[in-house]
């Protein structure tokens, strides 16, 4: 597969821009998902605020979670590890004692909610409310309990290098690509246990068959194709989930997230790739789904129809699961690092050395 970090690869139109309607229809948009989130905000009560111990240069995160008890405490570790300061949850009514876990972290804010995800734009509007209120001028790394962020020199260097590189640059955000992590072998086979790093599990993933395309609207580019594409929407691959994403941004209180962190307004903020025959630097968001617990966690999203496109993506899976497939093929690659990862083309350090 020719390198999806590459920009000469992709066959994108140079130089596209936006007319002085269009430019002005997009602000009109962001400030309508900013009016929206600030509506939403009623829908969440705070469970622990701890807002107040942040720290003018704090790296944070956000995220949304439900029942993601077992998952919890790796993330925390894993993003502490890296130099995350302060954690924000919206927690949307779990059942599994993961919302007093949270409220229990020094670390951590937790606000929690009963109001319908999909009515909330799939949690994007909770989160640009938390975003909009808290992390102005601030980096924010936006991701799910079962993304896990890689970025160049990510093993040597810690986040707090990689935001300064940026704010050197003047660069305002920063993407990364979603790669779907398998077991070799049936995904039930090895039990998950609670504090455990996902990737002794799901350690295996597609090298290539990607596709992408540049949206002319945002400007973003959307990929898609891995194990997802080729298991579970094999016939309809265009209704593949999207891979592309802009989980770490310099926030500012006039931005706002589209459609989760595939996209976001300003649209310059979605110029993360070079149309000019060089290299971005950028990431990759590890995507450890598919454990023992997916198809529990499946069959729950499909009865609760929450999600994207009459939750179509969890009918493929609840149908896709019934027999725990294999999704490890010829071609699957065994994780080693990031720079494996670079090689591959599937991220790239571009200019920072």
């Amino acid at each position: 597969m020719a390198s999806i970090t590459r920009g000469r690869s992709t066959g994108l139109d140079k130089g596209t821009r936006l007319g002085a309607w269009q430019s002005y229809r997009l602000r009109v948009q962001r400030k309508r998902w900013r009016i929206r989130a600030f509506r939403k905000r009623r829908d969440l009560r705070p469970v622990a605020n701890r807002t107040a111990d942040i720290a003018p240069s704090d790296i944070l995160l956000f995220s949304t979670q439900r029942n993601e008890g077992v998952r919890l405490p790796w993330f925390l570790k894993y993003y502490r590890d890296m130099g995350v300061n302060h954690f924000f949850f919206v927690d949307n009514d779990s059942t599994d004692g993961s919302l007093d876990y949270l409220a229990k972290q020094p670390d951590v804010s937790v606000w929690t909610t009963q109001a319908s995800y999909k009515r909330s734009r799939f949690g994007v509007d909770w989160l640009n409310w938390l975003a909009l209120k808290y992390a102005h001028d601030h980096w924010a790394l936006t991701v799910d309990p079962d993304e896990l962020f890689l970025y160049p020199f990510c093993d040597t260097r810690p986040l707090r290098a990689l935001t300064d590189w940026l704010d050197a640059s003047s660069i305002k955000s920063f993407s990364a690509m979603l790669l779907d992590m398998y077991p070799k072998g049936r995904i039930d086979a090895q039990p998950y246990q609670v504090g455990q790093d996902p990737l002794e599990i799901a350690s295996w993933f597609d090298a290539g068959n990607y596709t992408v395309e540049k949206n002319k609207q945002f400007g973003n580019l959307w990929i898609q194709g891995g194990p997802r594409a080729r298991m579970f929407f094999q016939d309809k691959p265009k209704l593949a989930p999207a891979l592309n994403k802009i989980p770490l941004v310099k926030w500012n209180r006039q931005y706002a997230y589209v459609s989760s962190t595939h996209n976001l307004l300003p649209r310059g903020l979605n110029q993360v790739y070079d149309e000019w025959g060089g290299e971005k630097a950028s990431g990759i968001l590890l995507h450890t789904k598919f454990l023992d617990t997916f198809a529990v966690k499946a069959e729950e999203e499909l009865a609760r129809n929450q999600h994207y496109g009459a939750s179509r993506e969890y009918i493929a899976y609840a149908e896709g699961v019934k027999d725990n497939p294999d999704l490890w093929c010829k071609w699957s690659e065994k994780y080693i690092n990031w720079r494996q990862l670079e090689i591959l083309g599937l991220m790239s350090k571009g200019n920072w050395a």
